[in-house]
């Protein structure tokens, strides 16, 4: 089936969609300022990650507690400093002293493929964990502990992608908007296309470069952490990372959508600031509040279910352990059901907006227009 405009036959629906998505994905790879800012954020990502590897890097070995059962197990490994103690009682005891990091014990009663558990006191020992060719149990003598350093790292940077992306992207397509309403472009892409094709096809485009966007930014990570034997972090950020490209894929199509609505509103670029600062403030605040009250687990929790804040809180949660099992897939319903309300809204505020020249629609207007 194909949709007709004035006895005209146009494209049909996914071809109308994708026509307006490959106009938007072609100008931005065309645009010499995109690509250098791509190029140097990936730089600047992995200039950080190589960096905060090689500091942290030091030539201690790690100190390990071990009983005469479990002494082979680390034998011969030049990063680890063991120490003998003569039962798994006292290895902890020295664990809760902080005499060693860690302490490998034989195991209690149960179907574990090892010989051994890892004891830690409050923080899992990621760098030994991830140098056996699988993971041991761990055991924590103590709760509530993490790297605080590594736990802020974490957050600022879930927090830096996230933002930079969604501002940098929401801008444009504003921007985009604003520019075919006044050069009259509109008009010209509506005759054929219907308005909200129009719009699906500037969220997909768009969102398909800045998934594209996360996409090389964790290949980058991955491969610092990697080049810095950094294989621990690397491994305990993999599920985190990939929750958080899912987060971030419905995070985006919610704003980006607002982002348009937003921009529909105007029609001279100077006043595009104007309709878009409230929607600025809504990635901007939960970043901050994320990352300021990274170490308070209960204002973690409720950000986490907060739709503008999912998509770095709740990756963050999963990365230190808090979270149960149900709590990624309950927020990202969450999150997802906002996401088809803000398309709708966005859409109306879009249709009723897009051919309306001069003075700034007010909200009010835009909403109940065409009622």
């Amino acid at each position: 089936m194909t949709a007709t405009t004035g006895g005209v036959r146009g494209p049909g629906t996914a071809r109308a969609v994708w026509l307006v998505a490959e106009r938007e994905i072609g100008s931005k790879l065309r645009s010499k300022a995109f690509v250098i800012s791509t190029c140097i954020l990936l730089l600047v990502a992995l200039a950080g990650v190589l960096v905060g590897g090689f500091v942290s890097k030091s030539p201690e070995r790690t100190p390990v507690a071990v009983t005469s059962e479990t002494a082979s197990v680390v034998a011969g490994r030049d990063d680890i400093q063991t120490k003998t103690v003569a039962t798994p009682a006292a290895a902890r005891a020295l664990v809760r002293s902080g005499d060693v990091d860690a302490a490998l014990v034989p195991k209690p009663q149960g179907d574990s493929p090892f010989d051994f558990v890892v004891v830690a006191k409050d923080t899992v020992p990621q760098a030994l964990v991830a140098s056996f060719s699988q993971g041991p149990p761990v055991i924590l003598l103590e709760h509530g502990g993490q790297n605080d350093l590594l736990r802020y790292l974490v957050a600022v940077g879930f927090g830096v992608v996230f933002l930079v992306a969604a501002s940098l992207f929401g801008g444009t397509i504003a921007q985009s908007v604003v520019e075919e309403k006044s050069t009259r472009v509109v008009e010209i892409l509506i005759s054929a296309i219907p308005v909200r094709l129009l719009l699906a096809g500037k969220v997909i485009g768009n969102t398909v470069l800045a998934m594209g966007q996360i996409l090389l930014l964790v290949a980058v990570a991955a491969i610092g952490l990697s080049v810095t034997g950094q294989g621990g972090v690397l491994g305990g950020l993999t599920g985190p990372l990939i929750w958080f490209a899912v987060f971030f894929l419905f995070g985006f199509v919610l704003l980006a959508a607002l982002f348009a609505a937003a921009g529909a509103m105007v029609s001279r670029q100077e006043d595009v600031g104007a309709t878009t600062a409230p929607l600025t403030m809504l990635i901007v605040l939960p970043y901050f509040l994320v990352i300021f009250l990274n170490d308070n687990p209960f204002a973690l929790d409720v950000l986490s279910y907060v739709p503008f804040s999912a998509p770095v809180a709740m990756p963050l949660r999963i990365y230190l352990g808090q979270v149960q099992w149900w709590e990624p897939a309950l927020s990202l319903v969450i999150l997802v059901a906002t996401c088809v309300a803000a398309i709708w809204v966005g859409s109306r505020i879009y249709r009723n907006s897009l051919l309306r020249m001069g003075a700034r629609v007010k909200l009010s207007e835009a909403l109940s227009a065409g009622r």
